[in-house]
């Protein structure tokens, strides 16, 4: 493993996951694959391009496009793939399930089609907890659960992983996929819900709150997240998957008070709005075998949203320019037309 091939690396998890790559093991080289869609931004390298000018390469394309993968592996003589890149946000989905469709299931075809004809090269799959669905009672989704993907984008990144046991199966292409919790810290797009209501009580604009607000989510910060990666690629059971998330459970509602604790901003910007379509109640994932492997986050779901909340105060050259032009219009389509609940606390 020497050549690494990281798609989706401009993007939130996938820079973060760069930077972890560069630091730690001094003889690899990494290639940075993105389409540079919204949500991937070169700011997100900056300092990795100048820190590491000759380890890090940074390649436009897009993962549908075959011959530029094929073109890419062969020109860096790829040995590793890691593939972030996704369409991810759920709220985008239900506007327009096609482009999940393409970048989620088709994408991940041609990559592992590509790795399969270079020689089966080695191949991690980035998914997610929402393709378990709704988790009911007090079960914790373990590894071999069935997917029950409830959303588009769900739907999506299950048809991916699916793809990726397929061919190790039938191929024999070294493969391991990792089940992420919700990820929060730097460099998250502010359509995602804890920079998206840092960035909006930071000018003292309500906060959506979706319902009720008692939907249960285990908030990870993003570099455990990328330690967890880090250890399966590199120790963990080839066709394996890996569930990698705090193992705590917390609503969205106490994350939104701990969220305005930490900027002593009042609750009474909290704004209960109609709930997503949808919308699952409970993702809680079981981590214990990630945690076999010798992983264990260094920050609980408290630290993590806390620490997130200061990156953003500390960051408004990286948010501002972003909270305009395409991130203002799909704003207004999510948020403007959704009718605030009479019930709002």
């Amino acid at each position: 493993m020497q050549n690494i091939f990281v798609t989706g690396g401009a993007g939130f998890i996938g820079c973060n996951f760069v930077r972890l790559l560069l630091a730690k093991y001094p003889d690899y080289r990494v290639i940075v694959y993105d389409k540079l869609t919204y949500a991937g931004r070169l700011e997100n390298l900056q300092d990795v391009a100048a820190q590491y000018p000759d380890r890090y390469t940074f390649v436009q394309g897009d993962i549908c496009d075959a011959d530029k993968v094929n073109e890419t592996f062969q020109r860096y003589d790829v040995d590793t793939v890691v593939n972030f890149a996704a369409e991810s946000h759920v709220d985008r989905s239900i506007l327009d399930p096609e482009a999940f469709l393409r970048t989620d299931v088709m994408g991940t075809y041609i990559l592992l089609e590509a790795a399969r004809k270079a020689g089966n090269l080695r191949y991690h799959q980035i998914s997610t907890d929402e393709v378990y669905g709704h988790i009911h009672g007090d079960h914790k989704s373990v590894e071999t659960d069935n997917l029950a993907p409830r959303s588009p984008y769900a739907a999506s990144k299950a048809s991916g992983d699916h793809f990726v046991n397929a061919y190790h199966i039938t191929y024999g292409l070294p493969i391991t996929i990792s089940r992420g919790a919700n990820n929060i810290g730097p460099f998250q797009y502010p359509e995602k819900v804890i920079p998206l209501f840092v960035t909006n009580a930071l000018q003292d604009m309500r906060l959506p709150v979706y319902g009720d607000g008692q939907q249960m989510r285990d908030y990870q910060y993003v570099m455990d997240h990328c330690q967890g990666i880090d250890l399966v690629l590199h120790k963990g059971v080839i066709g394996e998957s890996y569930n990698i998330g705090t193992g705590f459970e917390m609503t969205n509602l106490a994350m939104v008070e701990i969220l305005l604790d930490e900027l002593g901003k009042p609750r009474s910007l909290i704004q209960h709005v109609e709930d997503r379509q949808g919308h699952d109640r409970r993702y809680s994932l079981d981590v214990r075998k990630m945690l076999s492997l010798g992983w264990e986050p260094d920050y609980s779901p408290e630290e993590a949203i806390r620490a997130t909340v200061r990156w953003y105060v500390d960051n408004r050259w990286w948010w501002e320019p972003i909270r305009s032009g395409e991130f203002q219009a799909y704003y207004d389509r999510v948020y403007s037309q959704r009718a605030v609940l009479p019930t709002a606390a």
